[in-house]
């Protein structure tokens, strides 16, 4: 066994379902050769040991920056200090599952030997949060779910969080994921998120994921759509020495649609790995997927873009663009693209690109006086604020702002 499983597993206290889902996992261990694994390597990460997630006090002011309402999980534990639900309009129901008394059936098993993260997550997750939207409810106010990050006394720390988003029929939500740091660390976080939107819902879904240099994030978006229901999500991937993110989105009613643009940055040796499984399986739906990477210094981005449109699920439309800028010699981008199609009367494309910033255009911005550092940031700052700017919350669309341009300068972008 891996010193990784063997540090996770060791104090294991679920129930017998979780049992089995564990003892699955380390038979299989973790994926060695798995195609959806190609270009991202566990080797490192399999030869480290954490210690158990414990309560770490964080001061208020630490984020004050983050409105309310909130929920607010620190190193993966519940704060109820630093949450704040007071501003929920009726209808919206928010709960940490520790609370709930079906706590354990919050999402299916996962059995495939390639998804090792969703299976620990399905083994050793106890807390995360419960979104129910009623009917017709509908907030204006965005809903912060932060994760909150701090460093521990006794060593390097592994949480398991796994979140349900639950909207009835005609309701409307907007949510905002944040996973930051109060201090530095090199924890491990896993987040798992199930998303039911039933018949008309409506999800706005930003997520901004600006981890600390060292840690490990591993995260997992699982969502489901019925008829006319719409799903609008922007991802920052900004931070973290490895992350991956993977987005599963089944369109399952009669003209589902789903818009997920983002930006994903590896600079210094960051490892960011993005994984998209978009499947059509009703009529006439639709996806739009607009995604720009970015790798400087050493480091690494990787994506994938895969959509398939199902028999019966003529009158789709399916679109994916993934360009990505190379901001040094040093770095690396891998991108695939693919498209599978079993239906008839469908609208489909998607393409890919690696390059570097035009030379036409950066000519023409230092012929007007720019010097060269200025008129690259400014070149790239327009190549990721396509994405940026379809957040239409101001605070949210300047929060990520802000983010995104610490992200580049700090990627000597």
């Amino acid at each position: 066994m891996s010193a990784l499983l063997d540090s996770l597993t060791t104090d294991f206290q679920g129930d017998a379902t979780q049992r089995v889902a564990l003892d699955a996992l380390l038979h299989d261990g973790l994926p060695q050769r798995a195609e959806s694994w190609k270009y991202t390597s566990l080797r490192q990460l399999e030869r480290r040991s954490f210690v158990p997630a414990q309560h770490v006090a964080v001061e208020a002011m630490q984020l004050a920056a983050i409105p309310e309402p909130r929920i607010v999980f620190v190193n993966g534990q519940f704060d109820a200090a630093l949450s704040n639900l007071s501003g929920l309009v009726g209808g919206i129901e928010v709960q940490a599952l520790s609370q709930l008394p079906d706590a354990g059936n919050v999402m299916p098993l996962s059995t495939r030997s390639d998804e090792p993260f969703a299976r620990l997550n399905a083994a050793l997750a106890r807390e995360g949060v419960s979104i129910h939207v009623d009917a017709n409810a509908q907030m204006d106010t965005p809903l912060h779910l932060v994760h909150v990050g701090s460093a521990q006394s006794n060593g390097d720390a592994a949480w398991h969080l796994r979140h349900r988003i639950t909207l009835g029929e005609g309701a409307t939500l907007s949510l905002v994921e944040h996973e930051l740091a109060v201090s530095e660390h090199a924890h491990l976080g896993n987040v798992v998120m199930h998303v039911q939107l039933a018949e008309r819902a409506q999800l706005g879904h930003v997520r901004l994921q600006d981890a600390p240099a060292r840690a490990s994030v591993f995260a997992r978006t699982d969502a489901t759509l019925a008829q006319d229901a719409g799903y609008q999500r922007i991802d920052l991937e900004l931070g973290a020495a490895l992350s991956r993110h993977e987005l599963n989105v089944q369109l399952q009613g009669d003209r589902a649609t789903l818009t997920a643009n983002g930006v994903l940055l590896a600079d210094g040796r960051r490892h960011a790995d993005t994984r998209l499984g978009i499947d059509h399986i009703a009529r006439d739906t639709r996806c739009n997927l607009t995604w720009r990477g970015l790798a400087g210094q050493r480091g690494k981005a990787v994506f994938h873009g895969g959509i398939t449109i199902h028999a019966g699920a003529d009158g789709s439309e399916a679109a994916l663009a993934n360009k990505n800028l190379l901001l040094s010699a040093d770095a690396e981008i891998d991108t695939q693209p693919v498209l599978v199609i079993h239906a008839d009367e469908v609208k489909a494309a998607h393409g890919a690109t690696v390059g570097q910033l035009d030379a036409t255009a950066l000519f023409y911005l230092r012929s007007r006086g720019l010097p060269e550092a200025q008129a690259r940031a400014l070149l790239t700052g327009a190549f990721c604020r396509e994405v940026v700017n379809g957040i239409a919350d101001s605070s949210t669309h300047a929060a990520c702002e802000a983010a995104l341009e610490r992200a580049l300068a700090r990627a000597g972008a």
